[in-house]
């Protein structure tokens, strides 16, 4: 270990020195081909320098990728649309707004930097992810070009994981492996699309130990995962019709939200608010989540939309029946989307959902919005949670009914929202509320301001809401959050949040009311194009069962995490980043646990081919002080793992553009622990001490 440490050590003190003469350049200018140096990657490692849990990061990937391959146009854009990017301020929102309305349609991406309040830092993140159709000005508008491709990827663990290797024997009393299907895993996406005009999709996924079985009496179609849709845009008054797998985004997702949004995080301000985006194509491989039907959004009057939508699912759920052996009950939804043993493909699609729901917006383009909502939820058997203490105020029964208001009024450089609903049902543990509201401001040029309020019943019960709050749902919780971002000078920025909660229940692992707070505190320096450091500082104070008490005594637990960057380009083609991560967890009065982890990653672009890859140290005294870390990966596939006990992790990305339409990747990986002899639990383990990942990924483009 110690040798591994010492060359992981000198790995980032070469990269620094070798990079010490290119400190001194500075170059303002924004250049043509700088427009796609910012990558997907770059942009979700700035969001979240520190990675925690709670976060649906595959979602936020997915539509970083989705917006990356197809622009916003600046001149059409929403201000909502705008603010999902989380990169502008509500000075530049309004800015931009104002300059529209004043001066016209942008001619060019470059006119951005006569837009007042845009630094141009703030432009060179933008422009990967923004477009203006007609650049020229000279021939008219242009069609906006389309999005065509196949992807094609195979993923394989190397080793043999006790799942495919242990056999037991079946009904008939042939022995066969737990897991059913191989251990192999492949994906395959066809998207055909043109922003604000149409798109059509079909993905395709079997995770590994899952069969390929076509049996349509029990909803399986030769691929584990099927996922389709069918969408057309601005077709006169029909703003969008969709038909498939969809999400809807509505107010501040008190009850209905895409997976698009984030909650705390480095970036302190933007992100707490909700943009209503209204109804998205799903394109996620998350197999929860979603509704499968049909929604429609018509312009009843230039400022006024109706959209309707309805939904038939099967979901994964655990099916029993109650003491008497006579009724028939769901007591857990399956999240995971694996169904790999049999009792996973008893419970796939056990229980059906069926979703009525309509939303009414009135929007002034530049400066209020109101909407009213209502969402019927249904299933056809009647759902009751394990007779728990901390679920005695769940949902109990077959309807759920929620009604909600939402709105948002922008004034001067304020940006004021709110949320209000209520949830109804036939069980008299319904008819909780929950509510949510805030502001955004740019106190000055250099000042901006996050305040966000929330409340929700124990009661409050709302399946497809993702609003602003510390736990994974919106129940059996209130808190005030404040954020702030500081401009010390355009090359010098600060940022920190402040967040505390309370928990009026009991929640899983808490067996009493409790609360908590955590607070984070950035900064980031870029002296010039080439380079950029950031610091973070984040503690959490929770309270939580204490494990092996037979009295289950509640007790406060405090995480803190700190984190060191710098990322620097050497040369047009190659850049570095070092990291160096750590932090502990802690129960009250008992031994913190600690760990680390040293990275080191390098990037070499030259013409048609990329090789991207990383080194990483780490150790930690248990699992309680993992380390996450986010890893490049092939394209449309998020890497988030979490480092835990002691090892090295290492991999290497490479693409290669064969030509204008083929494009290939392929990942090795491997993580190899220094105190342990498997790795992995349960039917994953591997009864060695290391862990080797292949991934090989094609992309056609027509």
């Amino acid at each position: 270990m110690t040798r591994i440490l010492q060359a992981v050590s000198a790995l980032i003190v070469v990269g620094w020195c070798v990079a010490a003469p290119v400190f001194a350049q500075n170059n303002a200018s924004i250049r043509q081909d700088n427009i796609r140096s910012v990558t997907i990657s770059q942009a979700i490692q700035d969001l979240f320098p520190v990675q925690t849990e709670g976060i649906d990061y595959q979602s936020v990937y997915d539509a970083f990728a989705q917006l990356y391959a197809n622009p916003l146009d600046l001149n059409s854009a929403t201000r909502d649309e705008l603010a999902a990017t989380y990169l502008l301020s509500e000075r530049q929102l309004n800015s931009l707004t104002t300059y529209r309305a004043e001066i016209g349609n942008l001619l060019s991406i470059y006119e951005l930097q006569a837009v007042p309040d845009f630094d141009v830092a703030t432009i060179r993140r933008l422009l990967p992810f923004v477009t203006v159709t007609d650049e020229s000005g000279l021939f008219g508008n242009l069609p906006t070009p389309t999005d065509n491709y196949l992807i094609v990827r195979y993923e394989q663990v190397l080793e043999q994981q006790k799942g495919f290797s242990e056999a037991v024997p079946d009904k008939k009393g042939n022995l066969q492996s737990r897991y059913l299907g191989g251990s192999s895993q492949w994906y395959v996406r066809y998207r055909y699309s043109r922003p604000r005009a149409f798109s059509f999709g079909l993905t395709l996924e079997k995770d590994p130990g899952e069969q390929l079985t076509w049996q349509p009496s029990a909803h399986r179609y030769g691929a584990d995962y099927v996922s389709f849709h069918a969408q057309l845009q601005n077709r006169g008054k029909w703003r969008t019709v969709l038909l498939g797998d969809y999400q809807v985004q509505v107010g501040q997702g008190l009850i209905l939200s895409a997976g698009f949004v984030l909650g705390k995080s480095a970036e302190t301000v933007q992100t707490v608010r909700r943009p209503t985006l209204g109804v998205r194509p799903y394109t996620s491989l998350a197999e929860n989540g979603y509704f499968r039907g049909a929604a429609a959004t018509y312009a009843l009057l230039p400022s006024l939309d109706l959209t309707l939508l309805v939904s038939r699912n099967r979901r994964d759920a655990n099916i029993t029946t109650d003491t008497t052996g006579t009724l028939r009950m769901a007591t857990s939804l399956q999240t995971s989307g694996l169904h790999r043993t049999q009792a996973e493909l008893d419970d796939q699609g056990s229980l059906i959902e069926t979703n009525l729901g309509a939303h009414v917006l009135y929007h002034d383009r530049r400066q209020l919005q109101l909407g009213l909502l209502v969402l019927q939820t249904t299933f056809d058997t009647f759902f009751r949670k394990r007779d728990q203490p901390y679920n005695q105020f769940d949902f109990t029964g077959k309807h759920n009914l929620v009604v909600g208001v939402h709105g948002s009024y922008i004034w001067r450089n304020w940006n004021l929202f709110g949320e209000v609903a209520r949830s109804s049902g036939s069980e008299t543990n319904s008819g909780g509320l929950g509510a949510v509201g805030g502001a955004l401001a740019s106190l000055t040029k250099k000042l901006d301001l996050a305040l966000v309020f929330r409340h929700y019943d124990r009661n409050f019960h709302s399946f497809y809401s993702n609003a602003f709050s510390e736990g994974t749902r919106a129940n059996n919780e209130s808190g005030a959050y404040i954020g702030l971002k500081y401009t010390v000078y355009r090359k010098l920025a600060l940022s920190s949040f402040i967040d505390y909660f309370t928990f009026p229940w009991l929640k899983y692992l808490v067996d009493k009311p409790s609360d908590g707070f955590d607070y984070l505190l950035q900064t980031r320096y870029t002296p010039d194009r080439q380079t950029a450091f950031y610091a973070v500082y984040h503690e959490e104070h929770k309270q939580k069962n204490l494990p092996d008490s037979k009295t289950k005594d509640v007790v406060g637990t405090t995480r803190r995490s700190y984190a060191l960057n710098v990322d620097f380009k050497l040369s047009p083609g190659l850049s570095l980043r070092s990291r160096a991560q750590w932090g502990s967890f802690a129960y009250s009065g008992q031994t913190p646990s600690r760990g680390f982890t040293l990275v080191q990653d390098a990037t070499f672009d030259y013409k048609r081919l990329s090789i991207s890859g990383r080194v990483a140290l780490f150790g930690t005294d248990n699992y309680d002080s993992r380390q996450y870390v986010y890893e490049r990966d092939v394209l449309y596939t998020f890497s988030f793992p979490a480092y835990f006990y002691q090892g090295i992790r290492h991999y290497l990305l490479v693409q290669y553009s064969i030509n204008r339409h083929l494009t290939i990747w392929a990942r090795l990986a491997r993580t190899d622990l220094t105190n342990q002899n498997t790795v992995g639990s349960d039917l994953d383990e591997i009864s060695a001490a290391h862990k080797t990942e292949v991934k090989l990924q094609a992309r056609w483009k027509f």
